[in-house]
This record gives C-alpha cells, structure tokens and sequence, in this order.
C-alpha cells in the first residue's frame, strides 16, 4: 500500500535539537563554546567491528504477536553472543515431512539459557507455512519520470544513459519530497530502490550547493559499501567524493581521508562515534543525515549511538530514516531528531505469508545429518543456511565441505575481503551453501535463492522474516526450513 502522510500536532512537530537519549546519558559532554568531549568506552577500538554491539536491551523482552498467540523473546546480540536455546516439549514422534503435510507441532517450553535463565515459550508452529498465497504484483502508477522530477542535467544524462526512466514506487514519492527540503521517514523494505531514492536528490542537492555534505549511517560495513557502489554508478565524471567509515577495516586510511572533504561520508555507527571521539570527524558542514534500515540499528543497539551522532550535527540539518518496521524506539527517535517528517509508506505484504515455511524435526546426535540429507535433495539448488554464532557457523561450513558439499561461511570474524569473497562465489554458484550469522547476512541480496534454512533457531521473529527474506524475492518462490529439537 502507498501512503503518504504528514503528522500534525504533537505527533512529529516537537524536535529536540539535541537528540537527548530518553534511555541513559550520552557519553559527551560539551565544553567551552561548542567544541564536544568524547568519552571512549575501552569496548569501542579503532579495529571493532560495528556490527559485533550487543544490544543495549539485552535483558528486555520484545513479543510479537500472529492471531491470537503472542510470544515473547529477549532481545539478544545477533551475533557474538550465546543464542537464546529454544526446545520444544520432549516427548511424541520425530517426524521429518519436506514442505508439508501432517499435524502442526505443538509449542513446548526452552530450558534454562546461560546464567540459570529462563528461556521463553516457543511454538514451532509459527514456523510452518505449507500453502503459501501467491505473490501479486500491485500494479503502480508512477507521477513522475526521472526526466520529470527536474534533477540536475548531468545526473539526468546519466539515469538516461543506464536506462533508468521509471522510478519505483518509493523513489516516485520520496524523491520529490527530499528535493523540496522536508525531512522524510521511508517506510519500506529492500530491494524496492530506497538507496536511489534518498541518494538521487541528495546528488542533485551537492551539484547545486558544492560545499554541501551528507553523512550516512548503515547497520553494517556491506550496506555501507553497497550505498557508495550505487552512489558511483549514479556519479561518474561528477566530481563527486565519497569515504567509507566502517568497522573491520583499518581506521588510518579512513582517517587520511577524512582530512579531505568529502561530499558523502557512508559509515556504521560505531566507527563513526569513534572517529567523532577522536575529533577526525568534522559535523560542522553537514547538511544532510540519512538513517538506512533504522529498525536493524535499533536491533543492533545502536540507538543511543544514533543519538549522540545527531547531537553532534548542525541543527539546521534533513534528516532522512528509512526503515522496513517503527518500533517504539525508532517512533521516539524520529519524534526527538526529525523535523515535522512526512512519512511515506511502500509496504508489501507480510513476507512469511508468501513463502512456503515448515521444521525439520531432530534428534541432538543426527542434526548434521539431516542437514546434510535435505542439501543431497538436487532441489537445493542455492541455499543459506543461518547460524547463532560465529565459530559455530565457520564449523558448520568446513564439515559440509569436508562432506563434499561446496559451502562458504560469513561472519563478524572475516575481514572484509574474506565476506566479498564468499559471496562472490555463492553467487557465482561456486559454492551452493552459505552459511552465515544474521548481523553477518544483512543487506545481502542473492537472486535464485531456492532455500533458506534456519539451522540455530532465530532470537526474534524480526530475525526470523529478514531470514527467510532472502529467499522468494520478487515473483520467484521460496522455501524456508527451520530445525527444531525434540
């Protein structure tokens, strides 16, 4: 559904110009007349990856809620961390069945996590889906062409030039927003042209105002250097400067290239509150912020850190979120940060309903096994395959491997080289398996991928939807396995 609405009253109208966290003190202070003090925690060095935070909500329990069963789980780090263990009840049949038929499971109790705590309820049966509605395509009607919104002339020549002439259904409505100056919050998920949607008017905006700057902030390293790839295809012979600040790469060159400005600085939270610390990283010409999948950073806990990067930015700022969900804390920041936002909805329908979902029954000693008999099935023809941990998952990819299964892992322990290798040969079809950690997994997007396996159990049913996600995209089908224990 499209929808377009600009709250009033005191819904967004209020805005703190200093985006004080609701939930715990900043770590800066100011000093003097306008100059900041960053306190660096010993937990955020120059080489720590952004994507390894915990959550800051780790001991809160977030539900979710489908019919009229509602189920809760902590919020945990999706990676790094022990995950949450979820068994159902002992006792019944063990029964495997591919994609259909029989009875539903029936929900059960996890035992005792790490530290004697009570693991919640789960029900396997919100994990089973045989009879999948099929996708259709709403047909849109877009209001402009890209040679209509009046962008400048060479960025023009050059959508013209890739042929690109009809916008998607967000970058229709959110480009002409953007362009008029107002602050946008985009509701909708990837794959639907949301980077070109913030990145075009921002392109215009910097050929128009040379001296202008846009800062940009992604839940991860991959989603960082996904938005510049795109960014140059859109730039070429422009002029147009842009610096990766991200986590898992060596800071130096990133602070070399900070002493230059740079017209786009695309970075995770985490490598940028740091640079902010170190005083390397210059806000005062800023002119424009971008939050990119603002629900993953909440999942992450990154909002505080969100928080203190805002406060350190002019005030006179556009604010731009982008985000697939509004949860509560995402809903506060944009009431706190943004000015009288006009929200923009392209929202799908709920993406478990339209992919063919069941469990695979196991016994602990034969789990491998398992797995290994589905991947033999020649219908897995390119497969993910999510995993809590990531020792666990680079395990998991080496034993498939030595089992004669061609399979790759990626995680928060691989540089980035080791990652874009990896998915050069999954995608290449190199390598049919790929296992990977959710945080490790995000903004990855693989065409043809026939399955998704939930081999550790999801810690959220947020998890859960952006996990099978990678699998029936667009128009295509997709099937998804979860495993559960006996």
């Amino acid at each position: 559904m499209n929808n377009t609405h600009r709250p009033h009253g005191d819904g967004f109208s209020s805005r703190s110009r200093h985006g004080a966290s609701r939930s715990g003190p900043r770590r800066f202070q100011k000093r003097g007349t306008g100059s900041r003090s960053f306190s660096r925690s010993p937990e955020r060095g120059s080489s720590r990856e952004s994507e390894q935070r915990s959550s800051t909500h780790g001991s809160e329990r977030h539900s979710f809620s489908r019919g009229s069963e509602q189920h809760s789980y902590p919020r945990r780090s999706s990676e790094g961390t022990r995950s949450s263990h979820f068994s159902p009840r002992r006792g019944g049949h063990s029964v495997h069945r591919p994609f259909g038929g029989g009875g539903r499971p029936q929900s059960g109790r996890g035992g005792n996590g790490r530290g004697g705590r009570k693991m919640p309820t789960f029900n396997p049966s919100q994990f089973i889906n045989t009879n999948p509605v099929e996708v259709v395509q709403e047909v849109y009607t877009p209001k402009h062409t890209f040679a209509t919104f009046g962008l400048h002339d060479r960025l023009a020549n050059t959508l013209s030039g890739i042929g690109r002439t009809i916008p998607t259904p967000i970058q229709d409505q959110v480009i002409p927003e953007i362009l008029r100056g107002h602050d946008v919050i985009g509701l909708a998920e990837t794959g639907t042209g949301k980077t070109a949607a913030f990145l075009l008017p921002l392109i215009h905006k910097t050929l128009h105002v040379r001296g202008s700057q846009t800062l940009i902030i992604a839940p991860t390293r991959e989603l960082a250097l996904q938005i510049q790839e795109e960014l140059r295809t859109l730039t070429p012979g422009m002029h147009i400067s842009s610096v990766i600040v991200v986590g898992g790469m060596n800071i130096s060159p990133q602070i070399r290239a900070l002493r230059h400005h740079n017209h786009f600085i695309i970075g995770t939270p985490g490598r940028i509150l740091d640079l902010l610390g170190r005083k390397v990283l210059k806000t005062s010409g800023i002119t424009s912020v971008v939050l990119d999948e603002a629900d993953r950073m909440f999942d992450m806990g990154f909002i505080r850190d969100i928080r203190e990067i805002l406060a350190a930015t002019p005030k006179e700022r556009t604010t731009l979120c982008f985000s697939a969900t509004m949860p509560t804390e995402v809903t506060s920041l944009v009431h706190d940060c943004m000015k009288n936002p006009i929200t923009i909805s392209v929202k799908k329908k709920d993406v478990t309903d339209s992919i063919e979902q069941n469990v695979v029954r196991y016994q602990h000693h034969e789990k491998f096994e398992k797995l290994c008999s589905l991947l033999a099935d020649s219908s897995f023809r390119r497969v993910i395959i999510f995993g809590s941990m990531k020792h666990s998952v680079e395990k998991l990819a080496q034993q498939l491997t030595a089992h004669g299964i061609e399979a790759d892992s990626i995680h928060g322990n691989k540089s980035h080289s080791q990652r874009q290798r990896a998915l050069k040969r999954f995608k290449s079809g190199n390598a049919r398996v790929l296992v990977a950690t959710d945080v490790a997994a995000r903004g990855i997007h693989v065409d043809g991928v026939s399955h998704v396996i939930n081999y550790d159990l999801p810690n959220t049913f947020e998890d859960y939807v952006h996990r099978i996600g990678r699998t029936g995209r667009g128009t295509l089908r997709g099937k998804a396995l979860t495993f559960v224990e006996n």
